[in-house]
């Protein structure tokens, strides 16, 4: 069993920068694709970016591309979302999501969520 503790989520202003990070129970977690995933208010889930188990590959929504980083640290069971030049459409709670499935629909393992505001 996994379990995912997002954290780094706040207020920022458009143009700035957050980092969120997803602390994983399990000694699995560094074998599984992990991945971000998006809900604004009234509107439904959307896929952000996943990473690799390795960090060899990585992909993106087309919205935030050249904007948000994936990374992970498997040493500390760790994934990070970097994300620059933030805009209130990035406002949203997000989700890091991992497991044997993993794709831009779904994952097995989810966390609670972190709310991140941008504001214009």
């Amino acid at each position: 069993q996994v379990q995912l503790v997002e954290s780094g989520g706040g207020l920022a202003q458009a143009g700035g920068s957050l980092r969120l990070s997803c602390a994983a129970s399990g000694r699995t977690f560094s074998s599984y694709t992990t991945g971000w995933f998006r809900q604004a208010p009234g509107k439904e889930r959307e896929f952000v970016a996943a990473i690799s188990w390795n960090g060899g590959s990585t992909n993106y929504a087309d919205s935030v591309k050249g904007r948000f980083t994936i990374s992970r640290d498997n040493a500390k069971n760790t994934v990070y979302l970097q994300m620059n030049s933030l805009k209130p459409e990035d406002t949203a709670v997000y989700y890091c999501a991992g497991g044997r499935y993993m794709t831009t629909a779904g994952a097995d393992y989810w966390g609670q969520g972190t709310q991140v505001t941008v504001s214009s």
